[in-house]
């Protein structure tokens, strides 16, 4: 009978340090990692908003993969869609994904001022922003326009991050505060009418997840690379190998803001 291997260490690592990391499809982990969704189901939320608005906007669209999704169980297109990414790479999968859609997908960095009317839109759409910008969101949306989005909280699967860089100061783990936000986007003049936040939980199963995790979402461990941190990321293995998944949490929350008027 023939013995099913099992795969070693640098088999894994070297696996997780293959896989290109272009784009916001985490299909690649099935099998291998999990994580809870929110029970406000963004992207099934935001089709159902597309289906009533005429010009819409998708900050920071990433692969374009969540705007597709929603774009394709809309029950009506909008006249107009516009989709910004700062990153070459996810702007040519974006780009080639939403084409087809009739959207257009422009090259423009995440800290610039968005290369847009005032007044152009009145969905502003955005999943996972780096930083919301609303000085800016508040400028292009139309008086009486929406701002819909799904930010990342606090401290936000911070049992990863602190195994790998230990403990964080306060001030790193306040970050991405949602009632800080919600000052921010009321001083820009936004009338923040729902903000909804959930703690949800995540599993790692091996550790090639751990390392396609860090390699795709770059700001977890800053400048991590496998020869770095091979210690830490063996003594993991090891763990996960010996006592099964390691557990962490990532922090969503639901943020609608309105323009008067």
């Amino acid at each position: 009978m023939e013995t099913q291997h099992t795969p070693t260490f640098e088999e894994l690592v070297d696996e997780g340090a293959s896989v290109p990391t272009e784009g916001w499809d985490f299909s690649w982990f099935e099998g291998r990692a999990t994580e809870a969704r929110p029970s406000w189901r963004y992207a099934e939320s935001l089709a159902g908003r597309l289906g009533t608005a005429r010009a819409v906007l998708d900050i920071q669209t990433g692969g374009g993969e969540v705007l597709d999704f929603a774009l394709g169980r809309a029950a009506t297109a909008p006249v107009l869609t516009v989709a910004t990414e700062g990153w070459p790479p996810n702007v040519a999968k974006a780009t080639a994904l939403l084409r087809p859609r009739g959207v257009a997908v422009v090259a423009a960095p995440q800290d610039a001022p968005l290369p847009f009317a005032d007044g152009a839109f009145d969905l502003v759409a955005s999943r996972h922003p780096v930083e919301p910008h609303w000085d800016e969101i508040a400028r292009v949306l139309q008086p009486g326009g929406t701002y819909f989005a799904q930010h990342v909280g606090p401290h936000s699967v911070f049992e990863l991050v602190e195994y790998f860089l230990g403990p964080q100061p306060e001030e790193v783990r306040r970050g991405r505060d949602p009632e800080r936000e919600r000052a921010d986007a009321e001083a820009a003049g936004l009338r923040v009418v729902e903000l909804r936040a959930e703690r949800l939980r995540m599993e790692f199963h091996d550790i090639a997840a751990v390392v396609h995790f860090l390699r795709k979402v770059v700001w977890m461990v800053p400048g991590f690379t496998v020869a770095a941190y091979e210690p830490r990321l063996r003594a993991l293995h090891e763990r996960i190998r010996d006592e099964g998944p390691f557990v962490a949490h990532s922090t969503r929350h639901l943020f609608v803001a309105r323009k008067p008027g």
